[in-house]
């Protein structure tokens, strides 16, 4: 109600794959769970707000990874396209925007979130390459997702979704640009594969010189090829920066350690504040891909306090959210395909770098603190009739 009330546009949430097949390999969808999200879904479409649903976002479940050892085994990928089938037969008539993989790139940094995979079944010295296998049945999923959906739902658009980290040479010395280069290359190579449809060269002579075995087979790539996403989705909340000289300092808090920029202001977390790069950000995807872009993560992690008269002034992110989207305007004067922009997240959740609850991102502040405590009461904070004013005038209004 909150949200139809600032005139929110469009909701994105997950649909949490254990919600519908506990296990992940039945044969039966479970009903309560297909219900649960048939309620969410007409609560938005009765504030007319669309939603954009993330097919996986961090939620494998559990037992797929106890029994099979998550996306490592090839079964995996049917499993996945019925749980596909399934919900976008249901919900044909109430979602048009999908995602399939939330930052499909962090099954590198976080592989039993994102993959499901329990490192202590493995070598220690084979780790990496089973990550690179999972990550491989995930592209032909995402693929063969994207099939389905387009299947069930002809008018449907299907995106990938990356951690955007862009990163900029700390000096113009030749090592360090070599650094940037190479850093933007290991989060490229997703979207490269899937938004093209192949893998990289630069991506597969990485395999050859690790000496990795990745079993793909022929029909794999083929499918790869022909199903590649409609647009490229992306979270941005910060630039970092890249050396090859180890002695540089480093930012604090980032859930991606790297390099401080002396040029960037920083968050309460650690967290580098660039605003201008979301539009260098939005020019290099772009140039890259030639497909529509969609800024689905973007805002900025603060404590917020209660004054006496009940109020919250933010205005810090006021100020944040102002030159990010200046920024996307500006990255729209310079040619770029923006169809969309979401601010994480509209009300204030628990921090998912930090578990913490007094972290807080939201228009909408939740009475919880980081023990638990609290009654959930909602209030609203200065940010949110400025955002709303944003949204009825597209972005015209900023002030």
């Amino acid at each position: 109600k909150l949200l139809g009330e600032m005139g929110f546009k469009v909701y994105r949430l997950s649909i949490a794959w254990s919600r519908i097949f506990p296990n992940g390999d039945e044969l039966v969808p479970n009903e309560a769970g297909l219900k649960f999200y048939d309620d969410i879904f007409d609560e938005c479409a009765k504030y007319g707000i669309e939603p954009l649903v993330t097919m996986s976002h961090y939620e494998p479940p559990l037992e797929f990874a106890r029994k099979y050892n998550g996306w490592y085994d090839r079964r995996a990928i049917d499993f996945f396209v019925r749980y596909v089938d399934v919900i976008t037969k249901r919900y044909k008539n109430k979602v048009k925007y999908w995602l399939t993989f939330n930052e499909i790139d962090s099954i590198i940094r976080h592989p039993f979130m994102t993959g499901g995979l329990i490192e202590s079944r493995f070598k220690p010295e084979e780790f990496e390459e089973v990550c690179f296998q999972a990550m491989h049945h995930q592209f032909v999923a995402s693929a063969l997702a994207t099939k389905v959906t387009h299947d069930n739902i002809p008018d449907a658009k299907v995106g990938c979704m990356l951690t955007k980290l862009t990163y900029y040479p700390y000096t113009c010395k030749p090592e360090d640009v070599l650094e940037a280069q190479q850093r933007m290359r290991s989060i490229y190579c997703f979207s490269d594969t899937q938004v093209h449809g192949e893998y990289p060269a630069y991506l597969l002579s990485m395999y050859k010189n690790k000496g990795f075995n990745i079993n793909m087979t022929e029909e794999d790539l083929r499918i790869m090829k022909e199903y590649p996403v409609d647009f490229i989705s992306f979270s941005y909340y910060q630039s970092r920066c890249a050396s090859a000289d180890p002695s540089r300092g480093m930012t604090d808090g980032n859930v991606v350690k790297s390099v401080k920029n002396p040029y960037l202001e920083t968050s309460d977390w650690g967290w580098q504040i660039d605003p201008l790069g979301l539009r260098i950000t939005l020019n290099y995807l772009y140039d890259r891909y030639q497909k529509p872009l969609f800024i689905v993560e973007n805002g900025l992690g603060a404590k917020d306090t209660i004054e006496e008269d009940g109020s919250i002034l933010d205005d810090y992110r006021i100020d944040y959210l102002r030159k990010h989207i200046k920024a996307m305007k500006d990255a729209i004067d310079d040619g770029v395909d923006l169809i969309g922009y979401m601010t994480w997240g509209c009300i204030d959740l628990v921090a998912a770098s930090t578990g913490e609850m007094s972290k807080r991102y939201g228009f909408i502040y939740v009475d919880k603190d980081d023990q638990g405590n609290g009654t959930l009461e909602r209030r609203k904070k200065k940010s949110f009739n400025w955002y709303k004013q944003v949204i009825a005038s597209n972005g015209e209004r900023l002030d």
